[in-house]
């Protein structure tokens, strides 16, 4: 009986196809939610105050620092605080519907997403242009004298 031996030439070349086959499939997985190092989004602001989970009752900010028809992203929290009219404050997810991005700014009575050009009210979260699929889900917060703070 003779025994028959791959050349170890041969598993190698195996293995290489197949991690190289693996990479490709598993690369073509992932999202193109602009998310490869790329992505921009505001510093955050606030009062200073480490970023903690949601609704662990740190404040996020002073009503002080949320301006009247705008708003202020909040990054490290994944939240935007806006006040469309004086007194009245909204909070909504900080992350894009389209494709997961986190948006960056508040400008012109819209929240505005860097990646794709979604842009979202600040009254209520609702699409004003696309391509976001729906709106940004609203975000529980309290607001207690002068301090907001993320429920």
């Amino acid at each position: 009986m003779t025994s028959r031996t791959t050349p170890r030439r041969t598993v190698l070349f195996a293995a290489a196809a197949l991690t190289t086959a693996t990479a490709a499939t598993t690369a073509g997985c992932g999202s193109d939610g602009g998310d490869g190092g790329t992505e921009t989004s505001a510093p955050p602001t606030g009062t200073g105050a480490s970023p903690t989970a949601p609704g662990d009752g740190t404040p996020l900010a002073s009503t002080s620092e949320i301006p009247v028809g705008g708003g202020t992203v909040f990054a490290d929290r994944k939240v935007v605080v806006t006040q469309p009219e004086e007194g009245e404050f909204k909070a909504f997810s900080a992350i894009c519907t389209h494709q997961g991005c986190t948006v960056n700014k508040v400008a012109d009575g819209t929240i505005d997403c860097p990646c794709h050009g979604s842009k979202y009210s600040i009254t209520d979260g609702s699409v004003q242009a696309g391509p976001a699929p729906r709106p940004l889900p609203a975000e529980e917060i309290t607001v207690s004298g002068e301090t907001i703070v993320l429920a």
